[in-house]
């Protein structure tokens, strides 16, 4: 009789958990209150939430650099993202764009997204800006393009008067070039390239584990990858310095006619 009534008690915990999934909810810390919608309950009854706590929201509103990356089905203006990754120098945060809708940017993410005070590092801009103005009414601000700031980019804009070439280097080169990382490091971006071909895959609930990992994983390079191009575009800049240095001998009024040429606005940024 016993172990009837405790596997009756189970099969009633089971029940009552699952009415759970899907209930937005406040959970209620010593630390902080954490709000989401419950998307997953573990065997050892922890609860994985959707939506972001408040006080993650307000950890990146305090960054002055983080870097975005978006993941879904054809993520262009008429496509459909699914997930929104944003990550500071030590945390990277997975937003469920396909389960939170507009609220995940009524509820923060549109202030960090427009913020002009917060630089966000992304490699192609065109496909997540075009995605959130149409979609969410969200206009990026304040970016740092990795992909536009690569030098044969920035060369054939140049020499073609205002053209882009038609293959532009992807991530996983990016990042092997640039910050010489060796080709088995990289096999993660590759094989979220290759899992996601399959469609579907971004609109499994709960989302398996290994995807989450490469969401994250695409997202931690694009920080470090903005300083090496920066140093890769001040070259330049140090190279007229140098020509300033070795013109000592002139007077200064007859520097006065030296013109600057090339000047132009870089992204704001405080980091």
């Amino acid at each position: 009789a016993r172990d009837t009534t405790d596997f009756k008690m189970a099969v009633d915990e089971v029940q009552f958990l699952n009415i759970l999934k899907g209930k937005r909810v406040k959970l209620t810390l010593k630390t902080s209150s954490y709000f989401g919608v419950i998307q997953r309950i573990n065997l050892n009854k922890t609860l994985i939430l959707t939506d972001a706590p408040v006080h993650q929201v307000m950890h990146i509103k305090k960054q002055s650099v983080i870097s975005v990356g978006a993941d879904g089905v054809e993520v262009f203006k008429y496509g459909r993202l699914c997930w929104l990754q944003i990550a500071t120098k030590h945390k990277v945060y997975l937003f469920d764009i396909l389960l939170l809708g507009a609220r995940a940017f009524k509820n923060g993410l549109s202030m960090i997204l427009e913020n002009k005070r917060i630089l966000k590092v992304i490699h192609d801009c065109r496909a997540i800006a075009g995605c959130l103005i149409a979609q969410f009414g969200v206009k990026l601000t304040n970016v740092f393009d990795t992909q536009v700031h690569i030098a044969d980019v920035m060369c054939f804009y140049s020499k073609t008067g205002g053209l882009l070439p038609d293959r532009v280097s992807t991530l996983q080169e990016v990042v092997s070039f640039h910050l010489k990382v060796p080709s088995s490091q990289l096999l993660s971006l590759q094989m979220k390239s290759q899992l996601t071909k399959v469609q579907e895959m971004w609109f499994k609930r709960p989302c398996p584990i290994p995807l989450l990992k490469l969401m994250a994983l695409s997202a931690i390079h694009l920080q470090p990858l903005r300083l090496v191009l920066l140093d890769t575009l001040m070259m330049d800049y140090m190279a007229l310095v140098d020509s300033y240095l070795n013109s000592g001998f002139y007077e200064p009024d007859e520097l006065q006619h030296v013109n600057m040429v090339g000047n132009s606005q870089m992204p704001i940024s405080r980091a």
